[in-house]
């Protein structure tokens, strides 16, 4: 029954190459992403799945169900895109359009690759009459770190037994370890306006007091945890320099080990932005953006999908995408090249590589060894999360840039997104067939959340 999965997969990958092209040809922005959640919709509708949306007032977010009874299995999606990352497949910066959005995360083949799997799957269980719920999520807007967060509010993961996904990457890997908690807050001050040169005593700037707290956040990041980030943009600075502003705002990520680290982190800010405003004599009030957990990995599906890869051929590349690579590898500043090898989670032996085929297992769990944040992170505090990254993009590129959007349009991307897709199909296979294999995965769950409870970081 594997080698039907696995032949099936084999057969149809450009069905979904297809796809994950459509997408990258039309990308949107987070909550946004109106064609590429009608496209995965509308295909799995004729395959028979039942769809169900808009999901926690999300209008883009869905999921699709097929087959009855337990085990209930998983597979998440993302389709949005990034702003200003338009570009060709082309080793030359060339966007398709200046200042439009791109696929510089390779979303367009993340949720690809999860239609691929529950497709795939359904295929087999039919064949063979095996029982089981099978749902893939299409889960709009985790660039803006809160899409899954949404969805969690509202409850669809709760019943799932264990859940699977993936992402583009550099390098074929499993990943045993976590990302970071985070809270995204926006402060909104309020003042008086005046003429700046005729009457300054008259007004109270509410840019004054964006910029104290600016001040204070920077002299708060002597005073906080090991590998704590604060990051802000200034989203309002008034109008005109000859106008004291009485509006002005400014936006901060936190991110920190854990969601209690990050919940000190915004009880502190805001005492910062309290001061601001009482020294500037305007008033202050702020809005949760976004609440994201740090990851909890779950070693024992990462090494089910590692055992599917094991059992397949290597991915590989041919001549042609060999020289791509290396021309985008060579589009890089030798900086981010040698910066991308001292990278903690990247192995040694990659460093000199351009497509790495070989594979990688930690075979232990490591906190924090990755520095980012993911909504991805609410769903592992609810259900048993495996995950695995594949080789999409030559070594050295970095997601979130030109060159990686070049790559996740092309045949490099292609590949690596059906490696993860039959990864998280064989996996959920063997889960199907094999119940213990599930109760391990939520036995090691329960020790990673060690009695605490998935409690949404974005108030209702």
């Amino acid at each position: 029954m594997k080698k039907q999965l696995f032949d099936w997969m084999q057969l149809h990958e450009e069905t979904f190459s297809h796809m994950a092209k459509q997408i990258w040809d039309n990308p949107q922005l987070g909550y946004e992403e109106t064609f590429a959640s009608a496209l995965q919709q509308d295909f799995l509708k004729k395959e028979g799945f039942d769809i169900v949306t808009p999901i926690g007032d999300v209008q883009t977010a869905f999921y699709a169900q097929w087959g009855s009874g337990s085990p209930i299995i998983g597979f998440l999606g993302e389709f949005d895109a990034l702003p200003g990352l338009s570009q060709q497949v082309s080793s030359l910066y060339s966007p398709v359009e200046e200042a439009a959005p791109g696929h510089g995360c390779g979303h367009n083949l993340l949720g690809t690759a999860g239609v691929e799997a529950v497709v795939a799957l359904k295929e087999v269980m039919k064949l063979n009459n095996l029982q089981g719920t099978i749902r893939y999520y299409g889960c709009p807007a985790e660039e803006l770190l809160s899409g899954k967060s949404y969805m969690a509010r509202a409850g669809v993961f709760d019943d799932l037994d264990v859940v699977y996904t993936w992402h583009p990457f550099t390098f074929n890997m499993t990943a045993n370890f976590s990302m970071q908690a985070l809270t995204a807050i926006e402060f909104y001050f309020s003042g008086r306006t005046a003429h700046a040169a005729g009457a300054p005593h008259l007004g109270r700037s509410a840019l004054d007091a964006v910029e104290l707290t600016n001040v204070g956040a920077n002299y708060l990041r002597e005073h906080v945890p090991d590998g704590s980030r604060i990051h802000y943009q200034i989203t309002n600075g008034g109008l005109a320099p000859n106008i004291v502003p009485d509006k002005a705002s400014v936006y901060y990520f936190l991110r920190g080990a854990n969601r209690e680290a990050v919940k000190d982190l915004e009880r502190r800010l805001i005492k910062v932005a309290k001061g601001a405003a009482m020294m500037t004599e305007t008033e202050v009030h702020w809005g949760i953006k976004a609440g994201c957990y740090d990851t909890l990995p779950n070693l024992t599906l990462n090494e089910q999908m590692l055992a599917q890869w094991n059992e397949l051929p290597p991915l590989s590349f041919t001549e042609d995408e060999l020289a791509f690579a290396k021309s985008l590898q060579a589009s890089l500043d030798p900086s981010v090249l040698e910066g991308a090898a001292q990278q903690s989670f990247v192995p040694n032996e990659i460093s000199k590589e351009v497509l790495v085929e070989q594979v990688f297992h930690f075979p232990q769990t490591f906190r924090q060894s990755m520095q980012g944040s993911s909504d991805l992170g609410d769903v592992s505090w609810i259900a048993p999360l495996g995950q695995v990254f594949t080789t999409c993009a030559p070594h050295g590129v970095q997601v979130h840039t030109w060159q990686a959007t070049a790559a996740f349009g092309s045949s490099l991307g292609m590949k690596g997104m059906h490696y993860a897709a039959k990864a998280m199909a064989g996996a959920a296979f063997d889960s199907l067939l094999n119940p213990a294999v599930i109760q391990k995965a939520k036995e090691e769950f329960m020790n990673l959340r060690a009695g605490k409870q998935y409690e949404c970081g974005v108030p209702e």
